[in-house]
């Protein structure tokens, strides 16, 4: 995978799906970061093809419950992160699915109890050692590119110095969030801080934190001189960021997203999640939308919300509800 120049779809758990990733390369991302999955939860998975829906899916062992899944049309851009805490653990979940992404991300920057209590996520910037176990055995045995995804540390010297020990493991690129751990999204990324790490480092380093709007992308890398940049809210709420000809209506866009929840068989709390993560911003739950979409109990009840029964029907009607296990 190329990592100069590109726009970058983040990782966001519960938005980052199939149906949202093929909606933001839609619009103009060149790599999309799927939701972080947990290696505990990958490793209770089976791969199956949908041949109806034309996916690859990772599915929990003696249940419905669909994990991750994946296309043959994203297969060049799409980045696989997950969550871990033990190298031999994270190389068992990776190679379930190693071959069907085009790069295996380790998270290393999320803040939320869940992952720092079980060792994961920005848990990880605090251990060298196990960052260097997992990255080292991950590199050594898959045959992907091995990314991670960083925080700032508390001084940039200290971020510099961990960036420089991931780079000696031969990972192609390092994506840099500009917060800190006890940073929330209402504080200032630091820019300056990621430019820091650019300057110290001879690989590709792809910056992340307050893109929100496409101008932004050529004002974090002019400020840091990131080879590449990431943007997650400024995506949520309208994934038309990533196209140079100017943002769409974000109520265009989030009809987008529902053709492609309906098409590619989003999960209806994922999809509940992220239309209500747009009307949060762009206008106000409690007014009768957003209390609609709260009632709505399947992706059919949204589509009928939003006017979309007919192309609802129109794609189940065409698809066999079948799936071979492969």
């Amino acid at each position: 995978m190329d990592y100069e120049n590109k726009l970058v779809l983040a990782p966001m758990v519960r938005v980052g799906t199939l149906s949202f990733r093929m909606l933001a390369a839609e619009y103009g991302a060149d790599i999309a970061y799927g939701e972080e999955i947990i290696d505990h939860k990958l490793l209770k998975c089976e791969r199956r093809i949908n041949v109806a829906a034309n996916t690859t899916e990772f599915v929990e062992k003696g249940t419905e419950n669909v994990v991750f899944s994946t296309c043959d049309e994203e297969r060049n851009r799409v980045v696989f992160q997950m969550g871990t805490s033990d190298a031999v653990r994270a190389l068992k979940a990776a190679e379930i699915v190693c071959n069907d992404v085009a790069t295996v991300d380790i998270n290393m920057g999320c803040p939320k109890a869940f992952s720092i209590q079980g060792g994961m996520g920005a848990a990880l910037l605090s251990k060298p050692e196990l960052i260097q176990d997992i990255l080292a055995t991950l590199k050594r045995n898959l045959n992907v590119p091995v990314t991670c995804k960083i925080r700032l540390l508390k001084s940039p010297a200290d971020t510099v110095e961990l960036a420089r020990r991931i780079e000696k493991l031969g990972v192609p690129a390092l994506a840099v969030h500009g917060r800190k751990i006890a940073d929330r999204p209402r504080d200032p990324a630091k820019w300056n801080e990621i430019a820091d790490v650019v300057a110290a480092l001879s690989i590709p380093v792809i910056a992340n934190g307050d893109v929100i709007e496409y101008d932004d992308f050529a004002r974090i890398k002019t400020a840091t001189g990131a080879a590449s940049v990431m943007v997650a809210r400024g995506a949520m709420w309208n994934a038309s960021i990533f196209s140079p000809k100017g943002k769409s209506h974000w109520e265009d866009v989030k009809k987008e997203y529902i053709r492609k929840s309906i098409l590619w068989s989003n999960d209806v709390k994922s999809t509940k999640y992220t239309i209500k993560e747009m009307i949060a911003h762009h206008s106000c739950l409690e007014l009768p939308e957003g209390k609609s979409i709260n009632k709505a109990d399947t992706v059919e009840d949204v589509a009928r919300l939003y006017e979309l029964e007919d192309y609802y029907w129109t794609v189940k009607n065409i698809r066999p509800l079948t799936h071979d296990l492969l």
